[in-house]
C-alpha cells in the first residue's frame, strides 16, 4: 500500500493569510487545495501564486465544476493546477470535458461525489473515462447533520477500481489513521489544522499519524 498523501485544504477568503498558512503548513502536507470559496474570492492569480512559491507541491484547485467542463478547467490546469475537482452529478460528459482537459496538461481530474446518489455507478462511468481521482466528500452541512465519510469509503473502496480515493469530511487527528486503513490515498484535513492554536504543529501531528500507518 502506497503511503497516503496528506491535503490541506485553504479555505480562507484572504489572499496573504492563504498564502502565509500554506507557508506555515508546507513541511508536512503533500497537496495544497484551493477550496472553493477560496478559489472563487481569489481566482487564478492565487494560483499562480501558489504554483510559484511552492513547485515541489501538488496543487488541487477545488473548481467544483458543473457544466463546461474543458472550457471551466483549461484555464487553471494552464495556471498550474495538478488537479482540478468536477462534480460527479454534473454527468459524465462534463467529467469528460475536465478530464480532456486534465490529459491535455499532463494533470489529473478529480470526480467529486457529494450528493451523487449511485455512487458506485458515477465512480465507474468516470474511471472509464479517464478519471484519475474519486473524492468521497461529506460537506460542511451534512457534517453539521452527523454525518461522515466512511460508508462512502467503505463502498467505492470495495470495487477496487484503479484510481485513488480522496476522503474529505472532518477528518482530526483522532479519525485520520482509520480514514487510511479504510482505503483513502488522500486525505483532506481542513479546520483540525487552521483551527487548531499551531497550524504547524497540528498539520506535523496529522503527519506523524498518517505515516505511521
Amino acid at each position: 500500500m502506497a503511503k497516503a498523501l496528506i491535503q490541506m485544504a485553504l479555505d480562507s477568503l484572504d489572499f496573504d493569510a492563504t498564502v502565509a498558512l500554506a507557508t506555515t503548513v508546507a513541511p508536512y502536507v503533500d497537496i495544497f487545495e484551493i477550496g472553493t470559496p477560496c478559489i472563487k474570492h481569489n481566482g487564478i492569480n492565487l494560483v499562480r501564486e501558489l504554483r510559484a512559491r511552492f513547485p515541489e507541491k501538488l496543487l488541487l484547485v477545488d473548481l467544483k465544476t458543473m457544466d463546461a467542463g474543458e472550457y471551466e478547467a483549461t484555464p487553471f490546469y494552464a495556471a498550474g493546477a495538478d488537479i482540478v475537482t468536477v462534480l460527479g452529478v454534473s454527468g459524465l460528459a462534463t467529467c469528460q470535458g475536465v478530464i480532456k482537459a486534465a490529459n491535455a496538461h499532463g494533470a489529473e481530474a478529480q470526480i467529486d461525489l457529494i450528493n451523487v446518489e449511485d455512487k458506485a455507478a458515477c465512480a465507474r462511468a468516470t474511471c472509464e473515462a479517464g478519471a484519475q481521482i474519486m473524492g468521497i466528500h461529506t460537506g460542511l452541512d451534512a457534517q453539521a447533520a452527523g454525518h461522515t465519510p466512511f460508508a462512502d469509503l467503505n463502498e467505492i473502496a470495495a470495487l477496487g477500481l484503479p484510481v485513488r480515493i480522496s476522503v474529505a469530511g472532518g477528518i482530526k487527528a483522532s479519525t485520520v489513521q482509520d480514514v487510511v486503513r479504510a482505503g483513502a490515498s488522500i486525505v483532506v484535513v481542513g479546520a483540525a489544522i487552521y483551527g487548531a492554536a499551531s497550524p504547524a504543529d497540528a498539520a506535523r501531528e496529522i503527519r506523524d499519524l498518517v505515516d505511521a500507518v
